[in-house]
């Protein structure tokens, strides 16, 4: 069977809706490599392209015969939704089998006392969201403020931002930003 490896991990990382720089950190490699395989131009060795699997996940087996065909999926029970977060936090996306996503949809979970970590985020686009439980900080730029139920944001996503949950209970938002970055 002549698989088409650099085609079959383009699709797959745009049906989960990932960049080549966040499929890279998920897996512990270079976006240049990632780069390079889904150009064809470098052919990984097995053990390199379990690595970059792991950042989905998927298995060699299921990359390889599986199918991997995007949906036009609709509706999504809770369980569906994979966990695109890091650490404790969890970010689970909505839409995820959609090839040519043109938002993200998030359903975000920080449990108590966790955060998106020590460095600020910073990318293309805009994002919003609404505290649908506990509280929330969130910096945006020089700005901070502590956010709670029914109270919400919007903001341009190249500011550098931070979101920390310094309460006991866990937060949850639900979040949109365009263009996708998860």
């Amino acid at each position: 069977m002549d698989v088409n490896v650099g085609a079959r991990l383009r699709t797959l990382r745009k049906m989960h809706g990932l960049s080549q720089r966040e499929l890279a950190r998920r897996a512990g490699v270079t976006n240049g490599m990632i780069s390079l395989i889904e150009q064809n131009r470098a052919s990984p060795s097995v053990s390199s392209l379990k690595k970059v699997l792991d950042g989905f996940p998927i298995s060699l087996a299921d990359f390889f015969i599986g199918e991997l065909v995007a949906e036009n999926q609709v509706f999504y029970r809770a369980g569906e939704l994979p966990d695109m977060g890091a650490g404790d936090v969890a970010f689970r996306l909505v839409g995820y089998n959609r090839a040519e996503r043109s938002m993200s949809i998030l359903h975000e979970i920080y449990p108590a006392h966790s955060d998106t970590g020590d460095e600020m985020l910073r990318h293309n686009g805009e994002e919003g969201g609404v505290v649908v439980r506990g509280e929330i900080e969130v910096t945006v730029g020089g700005e901070t403020r502590k956010l709670g139920v029914g109270d919400a944001y919007y903001f341009d996503s190249r500011t550098p931002h931070r979101f920390r949950n310094a309460g006991d209970e866990a937060c949850e938002i639900i979040s949109a930003n365009s263009p996708p970055t998860i």
